[in-house]
């Protein structure tokens, strides 16, 4: 056991950078889950990793604001083509998709295949490092945090589709890099299965109840056994998005109804 490691200082961050996935993420796994384009969050967020890993080859700082527009900058390229996709490929769209992100997975493997932290770089990449995220960190992202949130429940009807691919690709930009890939997707997909079938009030509060208490408890019990965070909190949010289902199906049936 590691109580030591559940100081306000390491878990403090940490969990605000959880909720900040949440709070963009449950409303756009939502939409994603609707569409039918489940796959799209892992493509584009292995593509902005693939910019992130071309900027530090270049020997740019992990954090820099070069790597950042290399991030997002992929990402948006990343959002672009998928949009294409949907419109001239739509009956195939989800199989494009999977070739997209098994494209972009590969190309980080073979820049990273003569480094010799390379697959720490991806590891990083995949399980992400929340622990070490700092308040400093947290700053753009709150900020853009609010404006995606703004541009999505108050102007979402005007989207057309490119503009759903744009704004997806500045939540998994922002959110990549501080919880990796694996938690993007648990974020996005595991509070939309959730919450589905529901009406949309409903389905919001399932949705952040999953993805608040996921990472909070996820957090709290990878500091105890000393795992890493990234793994554990998938798994809390899985399980807790079961027990939710389980203990709550019949009173939020009821709660619809009234």
């Amino acid at each position: 056991m590691n109580i030591d490691g559940m100081t306000l200082s390491i878990l403090g961050p940490a969990f605000i950078a959880g909720l900040l996935v949440v709070a963009t993420h449950v409303p756009l796994g939502q939409e994603v889950l609707k569409r039918g384009i489940i796959f799209i969050d892992l493509a584009i967020a292995q593509i902005a990793g693939l910019g992130v890993i071309l900027a530090s080859q270049l020997g740019w700082q992990a954090h820099g604001w070069e790597v950042q527009l290399a991030a997002l900058t992929s990402a948006l390229i990343g959002a672009w083509i998928l949009s294409l996709m949907e419109k001239f490929w739509g009956s195939i769209q989800e199989a494009l998709i999977g070739v997209t992100f098994i494209l972009s997975a590969t190309a980080s493997i073979l820049l990273l295949a003569n480094n010799p932290q390379g697959g720490e770089h991806l590891k990083e990449l995949l399980i992400g490092q929340i622990l070490w995220v700092t308040w400093e960190q947290l700053i753009p992202i709150a900020l853009m945090t609010i404006v995606i949130l703004i541009a999505w429940f108050k102007f979402r009807q005007h989207f057309s589709r490119m503009g759903f691919y744009l704004l997806f690709a500045l939540a998994i930009t922002s959110s990549v890099q501080l919880v990796g890939v694996y938690l993007v997707f648990a974020s996005l997909i595991i509070p939309a299965l959730a919450s589905n079938n529901y009406k949309a009030k409903a389905a919001l509060i399932i949705g952040y109840s999953v993805g608040i208490l996921g990472y909070g408890l996820g957090l709290m019990f990878s500091s105890i056994i000393d795992l890493p965070s990234g793994a554990v909190i998938v798994w809390s949010i899985t399980i807790i998005a079961l027990i939710i289902q389980m203990l709550f199906r019949k009173s939020i049936i009821r709660y619809q109804k009234a």
